[in-house]
């Protein structure tokens, strides 16, 4: 390695040890997948004029949460397009592999393991665990589904860091308890029920249904 390489590596590293401000964090994604389409266009540069119209985002705002990052544009050139997106992809964990195990493997958790834009952005499912003996030991998925009682035993043997919920309500608790009991480090929920975590592990909630109620609410608004 170089001691230009050796440098960069250094500078990434401390960056990715920045913690965020969570709406930053929420916003970063969208940034990177502007860029996305930019680099298909093959646009060397975009500024955060740019951005803005395209996202809806103050410009201003933009900077800011770039300036995070450390990622500085040019006078009336703006930002480098690759390099921005390398940063961002590096900064969000989307350039390196999580591990990660699917709890519930119905038809939210099937979805979820079949999308193949997950591992485009870092995350490898890389087993599934369920109680139902339809699901249990189903050959189609791309990856091997065991019943939840086996997550001790495959942990030793393929250990993930990250458990997803896609279980029902009444059993997420005692899921993301089975699954921290094991070893994951960090629960992504998707079940409408909050589930708590002991201080030290990661938590996401994404919950489609208060979405959905959001949009319900706004729609019934709109036509009264």
């Amino acid at each position: 390695m170089t001691t230009a390489e050796s440098a960069n590596l250094t500078t990434m590293n401390q960056i990715s040890s920045i913690i965020l401000p969570e709406p930053t964090l929420r916003r970063l994604p969208w940034y990177l997948a502007y860029v996305e389409i930019l680099q298909k266009m093959r646009i060397e540069f975009v500024s955060s004029t740019q951005i803005s119209r395209a996202l809806s985002v103050d410009a201003s705002q933009i900077a800011k949460d770039l300036s995070f990052l450390n990622i500085k544009g040019k006078t009336r050139i703006g930002y480098e397009v690759n390099t921005l997106g390398e940063t961002l992809a590096d900064f969000l964990g989307f350039s390196r592999s999580h591990k990660a195990y699917m709890i519930g493997c119905g038809s939210l958790g099937e979805a979820l393991i079949r999308d193949s834009g997950l591992s485009k952005y870092g995350l490898e499912i890389i087993a599934g665990f369920d109680i139902d003996p339809a699901a249990v030991g189903r050959q189609d998925l791309g990856v091997p589904i065991y019943h939840i009682d086996r997550i001790y035993e495959i942990m030793e043997k393929n250990p993930a860091s990250i458990g997803i919920l896609a279980v029902p309500s009444e059993v997420a608790q005692e899921s993301a308890d089975i699954a921290i009991g094991a070893g994951v480090k960090a629960i992504w929920n998707f079940t409408p029920y909050r589930v708590k975590v002991a201080e030290g592990i990661v938590m996401a909630n994404t919950s489609i249904y208060a979405h959905l109620a959001l949009i319900f609410n706004r729609l019934n608004s709109i036509d009264r």
